[in-house]
């Protein structure tokens, strides 16, 4: 698994909400029962507010959003987002630049650490695997990886990218 520095990782934990397990290649949606259980979130989501009951079907819309937008060093998608949401830039003497939400709650704080992301330029290297749909961080120096790992490194893991590229070459020996 590839951790993002900071709060970045948060934002990638919360994308993961939505996944696709490889045991049954059907989509799952943690988002719900996470947001219900108030502790589990705050073990997960540290610098996130724990939703208000409201604010579960605005997260949801954000995730895919924010989903939609990986990859990209300019999101304009996400221009509405933050017309909807303000973040304010502070600057002070524990860090030379603060980003606060206008408004409390959940989606603002995941806006807060988006809005980091793109001031520092790492929110490009948040992308999400073709086969699994997991997003994953990207470490490489070029920022050209594609799966979100090469070797199954849990006993849970998937080898996305070496299952792509025996499927490759299985397609190119067939032919040939």
């Amino acid at each position: 698994m590839s951790v993002a520095p900071g709060g970045l990782e948060q934002v990638r934990a919360f994308l993961n909400t939505w996944r696709l397990p490889h045991e049954t290649r059907t989509p799952a949606d943690d988002l719900p029962e996470l947001a219900a259980d108030k502790r589990a979130w705050r073990a997960r989501f540290p610098e996130v507010p724990p939703p208000a009951p409201g604010e579960v079907a605005e997260l949801t819309e954000l995730r895919t959003a924010l989903r939609e937008s990986l990859g990209q060093s300019a999101p304009a998608g996400l221009n509405t987002w933050f017309e909807r949401r303000p973040i304010r830039v502070t600057v002070g003497a524990e860090s030379p630049v603060h980003y606060v939400a206008e408004n409390g709650g959940a989606v603002s704080a995941l806006l807060v650490l988006v809005t980091g992301a793109l001031a520092h330029d790492l929110w490009a290297r948040l992308k999400s695997c073709p086969d699994c749909r997991n997003v994953f961080y990207d470490h490489s120096r070029n920022r050209s990886r594609t799966w979100c790992a090469m070797y199954a490194e849990t006993p849970d893991g998937r080898a996305c990218g070496s299952i792509a590229k025996v499927r490759a070459y299985r397609s190119r020996k067939r032919e040939s």
